[in-house]
């Protein structure tokens, strides 16, 4: 991690605290300008680092062999994944409660819809709203295949007719 990154995790109120007594109420014996706290800022920063410490980079030590030397990069890069994989998980536990709250809302308001038709139409009412659905198709089909000239060519005369009654006895 960089330094300017560092304010995010608190790392400022430590940096550089050598001074501080350890648990067992000893004083440290550590140089408090090797002490680092934070990422390095380059590679150049990295390699003069290890040698205030009087180590060589390049060589491996025999604890860490076959181990590749992650620069700082790689560590951003390899934190920034970890934060990712971190968020991915919360995402997916509020997907899964959101999924679960849809199914709970669903299966009420169907709940609601089959109480409702009850208490509007009795016993089946899905019967009968079937029923008044199939009348209504054949209702609709019989008055298209009337013939609708000659029904208004007879009952416009008829209707002329009774309003003129109508106008007359006022």
């Amino acid at each position: 991690m960089f330094k300017d990154q560092a304010a995010a995790f608190g790392a400022e109120n430590n940096r550089g605290d050598a001074t501080a007594s350890m648990p067992n109420g000893e004083e440290p014996a550590i140089n408090p300008d090797l002490i680092r706290r934070e990422g390095f800022a380059s590679e150049a920063e990295y390699r003069a680092y290890f040698a205030t410490l009087g180590r060589d980079v390049s060589a491996p030590t025999e604890d860490h062999v076959g181990e590749p030397v992650r620069t700082s990069e790689e560590h951003i890069l390899g934190s920034r994944l970890q934060e990712l994989r971190w968020e991915l998980e919360i995402l997916q536990a509020r997907l899964h409660g959101i999924r679960r709250q849809a199914a709970t809302v669903v299966t009420e308001n169907l709940r609601w819809a089959d109480s409702s038709a009850h208490a509007q139409l009795g016993d089946q009412p899905w019967l009968k709203l079937a029923g008044a659905m199939a009348g209504a198709f054949v209702i609709t089909r019989g008055l298209k295949r009337l013939p609708w000239g000659a029904v208004m060519t007879t009952a416009l005369p008829l209707a002329v007719a009774a309003m003129n009654r109508n106008l007359a006895r006022r």
